[in-house]
């Protein structure tokens, strides 16, 4: 089979040293009046005053991606060789739903570092920006929506460490950051994203490989991926909103992606924050496949299989079910998803538009971006935060 990898076309951003950004945060320790050890914060249950969710397509709708950067190339001379054209922007527009009852709609815009052809000076700094409106439904009457505010601002780029810096730049006016205007008794906010996301390295060559161990009842399986490229978070924070009810939240982990298959894989995504008076922790383990159409060649088709599970460990079965995947692969059984604990599953499917150029895989242009997302058991806190977290990522889940 013909693998083309849907994030090829990247190396314009490459050239001009575009990567993208984590460290874990450690438990709030308990204070008491002897030294215990540190409270190990709760996974959202229920009794939180979460109701869980099970249904299909709770993360749903459309993005419509233009890799303008890859088409629209400098024709002056004034510009590094292979460059885009000065003030070229990738375009990310979309209108997606999620849990049901709020609507995001709008545009993500992207922009790489630019160098003069001759002394190599900066003639333009990378970044991304937000420009989307919110919407909220009635859930007595999905008919009934109304916009109450935005997800606005601009992240810098750090060219040293190639870190997204969500804090903004220094002194900025636009940094990123959601706004919720008053709406009946629900008072105004403006809630701001902060920390880091460092993307995969530049230099493919000193790539380390890396196993991925998960226990399917009580059957241990394991994948070895040979060119593990982590995309990590830096106690990135998520803004609150659009409703109260979905909390300021702290991620931190890595989002490992494996060059040979394109698939991604994590061991533990860790998003804190605190509902209802009650410090949480959820923990994302899991793996997104990337499978091709067998005419991926010539019709672009290819999807993201989701199988995210949130807090494995704290909701394993009492029963095992090793028997069901005992005549699978080491690899079936690594990606079969287990519906006895809580998770994000279903697909995010691309048709891709590519070009050759010349030597090595086509270029994708551009893709038409279909979100079905199913939900387990899981919170609609949850649900917001993937999301969220996977909007911010959207540059190097889309490409390279």
């Amino acid at each position: 089979m013909l693998f083309i990898s849907r994030r090829t076309g990247l190396s314009t951003l490459c050239a001009s040293g575009i990567v993208w950004a984590s460290t874990l945060a450690a438990p709030v320790a308990a204070q008491t009046p002897t030294p215990t050890a540190p409270a190990a914060p709760a996974a959202a249950q229920p009794s939180d005053g979460a109701d869980l969710v099970t249904k299909d397509d709770v993360i749903a709708g459309t993005m419509d991606i233009d890799f303008i950067t890859r088409t629209k190339l400098d024709s002056s001379g004034d510009l590094k060789k292979g460059s885009a054209a000065l003030g070229a922007k990738d375009q990310y527009k979309f209108s997606l739903r999620v849990a049901e009852t709020t609507d995001f709609t709008g545009v993500i815009t992207r922009q790489p570092n630019l160098y003069s052809s001759v002394l190599a000076r900066k003639k333009q700094d990378a970044s991304l920006s937000f420009k989307i409106d919110l919407s909220v439904l009635n859930p007595r009457d999905l008919k009934q929506k109304k916009t109450v505010g935005n997800w606005v601002g601009e992240v810098p780029i750090d060219t040293k460490t190639g870190a997204f810096q969500f804090d903004g730049a220094a002194g900025s006016e636009t940094p990123p950051r959601i706004f919720i205007d008053a709406v009946g008794s629900a008072k105004s906010f403006t809630d701001k994203f902060s920390g880091r996301l460092i993307g995969k390295a530049e230099s493919k060559e000193g790539l380390a490989s890396y196993t991925y161990t998960r226990l399917v009842g009580t059957k241990k399986v394991n994948i070895v991926v040979k060119k593990s490229d982590p995309m990590r978070f830096e106690n990135l924070t998520l803004a609150k909103g659009p409703s109260e009810n979905y909390p300021r939240t702290i991620v931190n982990g890595r989002l490992d992606y494996d060059y040979e298959t394109g698939n991604w894989f994590t061991d533990g995504v860790k998003l804190r924050y605190n509902l209802n008076g009650k410090e949480v922790e959820d923990v994302i383990t899991g793996s997104i496949k990337w499978v091709e159409d067998k005419d991926r060649a010539s019709n672009g088709k290819g999807y993201y299989e989701f199988n995210l599970r949130f807090n494995e460990d704290k909701n394993k079965a009492a029963t095992t079910e090793a028997a069901a995947f005992d005549k699978m692969s080491e690899e079936d059984a690594f990606f079969a998803v287990d519906n006895s604990v809580p998770c994000l599953t279903g697909r995010i499917a691309y048709v891709d538009t590519m070009v050759s150029g010349g030597e090595g895989d086509p270029t994708v242009t551009a893709s038409k971006v279909s979100y079905n997302l199913n939900a387990n058991k899981l919170t609609k806190q949850q649900i917001m935060n993937f999301f969220k977290l996977w909007i911010v990522s959207v540059g190097p889940t889309n490409d390279e």
